[in-house]
């Protein structure tokens, strides 16, 4: 996709597993103070609504990957609850978009796009999550320009299986069914219902992504050499949404029915209004 065709497939995956707990505690009080570096974005969903002036919220017009939902810009979808970012899929049988797309399912997608983009440093987001089979939140970051050029960085991933979630990059060469993708094996008194820190560290010849502070998986610019260009040398922008179904998932679920990488399980979790994605804060730091 520009935004996100075909994230994340599991091609070429070297996987791997640490039985840790978590290291992530509430930095709301100093997480916009660096020891080193120069903060050059922080929220913390503080205010009583999103603020504007960082965030842009998206709303559908190219559909990608097969998922289930419409982006919509509504107080349903994104709201602040006790000084966190919600994104909640909801069920709306025959949405309409303005476009004249249907979709059974509406949810939430905000970006910086034009507000704050940076290259590189820390990124780094402390979320929760909440388990259901072809759920498919995500914290990721993509280049201003056509995709897959400019590159995407894909921070946390979640489609459905609470031990895990997987980073990825896609650039040009590499991108759709990417070689560069890997997963985290969370401990299982500590999976993705908890709150974890997904990070991403990010230099001129390298990205290291990093979750609760251990990292998980490294990409360099000689590792993607060997399929294309270094699509990590340009101005990135911050990204949080909320899918539904699609590809990504249907590849780990197997589900068709009653929905495209949807169970009736998950079904009924989000019509209980239970699907949701908290963000506790976002920062990005420069060195």
């Amino acid at each position: 996709m520009q935004n996100r065709m075909g994230l994340g497939f599991l091609i070429g995956i070297l996987f791997i597993s640490f039985p840790f707990q978590s290291q992530s505690q509430s930095v709301k009080g100093d997480a916009g103070q660096s020891k080193k570096g120069k903060l050059v974005f922080f929220d913390d969903f503080s205010g009583v609504q999103l603020d504007r002036s960082k965030w842009n919220v998206e709303t559908t017009g190219m559909h990608v990957n097969n998922e289930l939902q419409a982006y919509v810009d509504s107080g349903r979808t994104i709201y602040l609850e006790n000084n966190h970012l919600v994104i909640q899929p909801r069920y709306d049988s025959g949405y309409v978009t303005k476009d004249g797309q249907r979709f059974d399912f509406i949810s939430g997608r905000i970006n910086t796009k034009n507000k704050f983009d940076f290259k590189y440093g820390t990124a780094e987001a402390r979320i929760k999550l909440v388990d259901g089979a072809g759920l498919w939140p995500a914290w990721w970051m993509l280049g201003n320009g056509e995709w897959p050029q400019t590159g995407e960085i894909d921070i946390m991933e979640y489609i459905g299986e609470k031990d895990w979630a997987s980073a990825a990059v896609h650039g040009l060469g590499y991108s759709g069914e990417t070689p560069f993708v890997n997963r985290l094996y969370f401990n299982k008194a500590n999976d993705v219902t908890q709150w974890h820190v997904y990070a991403v560290d990010w230099t001129p010849d390298a990205l290291v992504f990093k979750y609760d502070g251990i990292q998980m998986f490294r990409v360099t610019k000689t590792m993607t050499s060997n399929y294309g260009t270094w699509s990590f040398d340009n101005n990135k922008y911050l990204i949080l949404n909320f899918a539904l179904g699609g590809a990504y998932p249907v590849k780990i679920n197997g589900v068709k029915n009653p929905y495209y990488g949807l169970p009736s399980s998950t079904l009924e979790l989000i019509k209980k209004n239970k699907a949701k994605m908290y963000v506790d804060w976002v920062k990005v730091v420069q060195y």
